[in-house]
């Protein structure tokens, strides 16, 4: 059996799942990954793939893949609430690609979750099973014994070498065979729509993210020429009985200020009730791994979005996590070293994610000191003060051998 005969058990075909898949299938290790939605998802929102997860989908062969879903804006339009011209344009585009080599882009997350398929599926060790109906995980000294029962009613055992859970912000593993803690509500929701490209066409550009700050509230608008959408994401405060009523709100209601801001004004009435709605969990957890069992993407970390880095973190967790369970004597050395590694980057992403939430949505007369700051920062401030986050590289993956490729016949 190719890569050390490891066999690796992945829960769930999201970003997270099927990026770590690629990326030990690419060292030759046997890898299943079991879902139990029926099909890869189609729903969902827009996402931001800075360049620090760009690099990482690129070195997985994605890059060509990626360019015909994804658009490259070429800046970030902020607006102050009811600023008639932006405070500053966050430089993007070119510059980011010369800074941080790698594309700052913008795409839905079904266009992402399809590239992840279609390449998994062009791996003879890769099996993704769907509509699985539940699974049952016993850690042991070497490894893990993993049974499924799949979507025809047969039932699988095997053994493996370890066990990951990228199963989501209500992630089973988390809670159930790690025994690890529920997600908490963060006291925000997400509302969320795909408009017609020409729905804002007067009011916001089309080559460019824009975000709307308001008092307890703000929106973030980027195009999606390939789709011929504009994304649209309204982020507010809700009390918890509200964000989860057996009747959520069917459109964002908003405290104006003493006026009606007309960029918001434009997007209430372009949109309509035609709104999704999600309220905004987070996970804390100590615990992202025990024995051979462990946790990667919103399973073990999700945040608020405020720096939009929740797909990003995710696709990091893959590039750090595959080459160690290569690596490693064992899962458990291997995960003890993914944790340290990445808890204290990810309580760095987390303080920033939680900050910005802060500055986005300050009431005047704090707003003044807010806005003066980034007027002084400019265009390019961004570019020093996240060079950090953008210009993040995971070591380099070890020297092992590649994996076998199934035929391009029959697959998509």
């Amino acid at each position: 059996m190719s890569g050390n005969g490891r066999t690796i058990y992945i829960a769930g075909a999201g970003i997270a799942g099927m990026t770590l898949a690629l990326a030990l299938a690419k060292f030759g290790a046997t890898v299943v990954v079991i879902e139990r939605q029926p099909h890869v998802q189609e729903v969902g929102a827009g996402l931001q793939i800075s360049p620090n997860a760009r690099r990482i989908l690129n070195r997985l062969g994605l890059d060509k893949a990626l360019n015909e879903v994804a658009f490259e804006p070429s800046g970030i339009d902020i607006y102050p609430y009811g600023a008639k011209r932006p405070l500053t344009t966050l430089e993007l585009g070119p510059v980011m690609r010369e800074r941080f080599g790698a594309s700052y882009t913008v795409m839905h997350r079904a266009d992402l979750a399809q590239v992840l398929y279609r390449a998994c599926k062009r791996f003879a060790n890769i099996d993704l099973l769907f509509g699985v109906r539940g699974y049952d995980v016993v850690s042991h000294a070497r490894g893990v014994s993993v049974t499924v029962d799949e979507s025809d009613g047969k039932s699988r055992s095997a053994r493996a070498f370890a066990f990951i859970g990228a199963d989501g912000v209500h992630s089973r593993t988390r809670t159930d065979v790690l025994m690890g803690k529920d997600a908490q509500y963060s006291g925000t929701v997400a509302w969320r729509i795909a408009l017609g490209k020409s729905a804002l066409a007067n009011m916001l550009p089309a080559d460019r993210t824009t975000m709307l700050w308001g008092p307890g509230y703000h929106a973030v608008v980027y195009p999606l020429p390939q789709r011929r959408q504009t994304n649209v994401v309204m982020v507010a405060k809700l009390k918890e009985d509200a964000a989860f009523s057996a009747k959520p709100p069917k459109r964002p209601t908003l405290p104006w200020s003493m006026f009606p801001d007309p960029r918001f004004k434009a997007l209430l009435e372009a949109a309509g009730d035609d709104w999704g709605f999600w309220p905004i969990n987070t996970v804390e957890t100590d615990t992202l791994s025990e024995g051979s069992v462990g946790l990667v993407g919103d399973a073990a970390h999700a945040m608020v979005p405020f720096q939009a880095q929740g797909a990003a973190m995710a696709i990091e967790d893959a590039a750090i996590l595959a080459p160690l369970l290569m690596t490693e004597p064992d899962a458990a050395s291997a995960l003890t070293r993914y944790a340290g590694l990445r808890k204290p980057r990810l309580e760095q992403v987390r303080k920033v994610s939680l900050s910005n939430a802060l500055a986005f949505h300050l009431e005047w007369p704090f707003t003044i000191a807010r806005d003066s700051v980034v007027r002084m920062q400019g265009p390019q401030g961004h570019l020093k003060r996240l060079a950090w986050l953008y210009g993040y590289d995971p070591a380099p993956d070890p020297d092992l051998p590649a994996a076998p490729q199934r035929s391009s016949q029959g697959h998509s």
